[in-house]
């Protein structure tokens, strides 16, 4: 008797977005395997034309609730580039310290809230509230540090309204970066935790290894989230970020809302883990033991490891802010009023998103209009990705039950971490 598989998973659950997953196979043989994007297409790039590059920031931050320091701070740096801007060494300090503070709420609610459910057998994190309480409260308080880092230094915990070309409107107060760094600090225990139970059940991620392209910002001496050029694990070119469109390469599928890239290969992928593949030697010693203890080198290509490395990095840049902090207190904290008087021009800015490296490009006129953008998302950069390894997962798989195997799909793509709606952007795409 011939066994026949049809899976047909219309949106994924806990990602954010619509994606769906189509297998079939007949006789233990795929016929057909795809990642679909049937996302409605948003218009950021058109929204931003005719404005002023002072809304700029407050308009494209919309892009995302999880990531809208990312897109403010890619934003900002566009414009600055743009228009020759020169920020000050307390603005960049404050900058990637409230970028750090997305990363740790963005991956803790991903590790926590999403991904923890498929190691302990869960649809949902609800369940986990009873069976694992501890893990779901620590979880819980280090996402709310993430919210209130932002806070701090954002102006409020999503949509920042402190930040703007040049500079801040507002900083914080030296006494509120004294109580950031006492939360921080309180949160290590927390983010041991973490670790300890990610490890403990780190034999339920799927042993899958895929060859792939890596691609993520890179400093000489730091793991950079905000500064940088762009690498490649196939390549030792670094290539500026203002010559991003030919490491990207868009192009658009029948299948997807989204535009798909590639480099070096049909594909890369973007995030934690390309990040700990091009920038691990650079991990402070917390980070460092944290990756020893899950046996994590430079070279992995287990795409559900992106998880691991999501981890790993929560603790990198809790150890990167307590030194950030307590540089900014030993030099004190001065207000630096900031008057941009717009100029014609273009520029890119490019900062790492918790999900992977983003670009944004703008061009301006002599009044400070923009009169065209560009913006690259991250998830938009994995989606081919995602397909490939479906293409060489799904057969090695394929003799499985029907559930397991939608479970391990479903699994794959959300270790992606994807914002699939953030990924979608002015194509009229017809399906057919």
């Amino acid at each position: 008797m011939i066994k026949k598989i049809n899976i047909n998973v219309n949106h994924v659950t806990r990602v954010e977005g619509h994606g769906n997953i189509r297998l079939r196979a007949s006789d233990g043989k795929v016929e057909h395997v795809e990642w679909q994007v049937p996302e409605a297409p948003r218009f950021f790039e058109a929204m931003v034309r005719g404005r002023s590059f002072e809304d700029i920031q407050t308009i494209v931050s919309r892009i995302c609730g999880i990531c809208s320091v990312t897109h403010s701070m890619a934003a900002i740096k566009g414009i600055e580039d743009a228009m020759g801007i020169k920020v000050s060494e307390q603005t960049d300090k404050l900058r990637i310290l409230c970028h750090y503070g997305e990363q740790i709420e963005s991956h803790s609610l991903h590790v926590g809230y999403l991904v923890a459910p498929d190691l302990l057998g869960q649809n949902s994190v609800i369940p986990l509230v009873a069976s694992h309480p501890d893990v779901v409260k620590t979880v819980i308080r280090l996402h709310r540090l993430g919210n209130t880092w932002m806070e701090t230094i954002g102006g409020r915990m999503t949509h920042p309204i402190t930040l703007k070309p040049g500079g801040f409107t507002a900083i914080p107060s030296e006494q509120k970066l004294r109580e950031l760094k006492k939360a921080i600090e309180d949160a290590v225990p927390d983010l041991k935790i973490l670790a300890e139970v990610v490890l403990s059940l780190a034999d339920k991620l799927p042993s899958f290894d895929r060859d792939t392209e890596y691609i993520a910002l890179k400093q000489s001496d730091h793991y950079t989230f905000y500064h940088g050029d762009i690498a490649s694990t196939d390549t030792d070119e670094i290539v500026p970020i203002q010559e991003f469109e030919r490491v990207v390469n868009e192009y658009v599928l029948p299948q997807s809302t989204a535009k798909w890239c590639k480099w070096h290969r049909d594909s890369y992928a973007v995030g934690a883990l390309a990040r700990f593949n091009l920038n691990a030697e650079h991990l402070l010693p917390m980070a460092t033991e944290t990756a020893k203890q899950f046996g994590l080198e430079k070279g992995a290509c287990n795409p559900y490891l992106n998880n691991v490395a999501q981890v790993i990095e929560c603790v990198q840049v809790a150890e990167h802010s307590l030194q950030l902090i307590d540089e900014l207190l030993t030099k004190g904290l001065k207000p630096e009023p900031v008057k941009v008087e717009p100029t014609a021009g273009e520029g890119v800015g490019c900062v790492e998103a918790p999900r992977g490296i983003l670009f944004h490009r703008y061009v301006f006129d002599e009044k400070g209009l923009c009169t065209k953008a560009n913006i690259c998302i991250p998830t938009g950069q994995n989606h081919a990705n995602i397909q490939k390894d479906f293409e060489e997962l799904a057969p090695q798989i394929i003799d499985r039950d029907q559930d397991e195997i939608r479970l391990l799909l479903e699994m794959l793509v959300r270790s992606y971490d994807p914002c699939i709606s953030c990924s979608t952007h002015f194509l009229n795409v017809e399906f057919v």
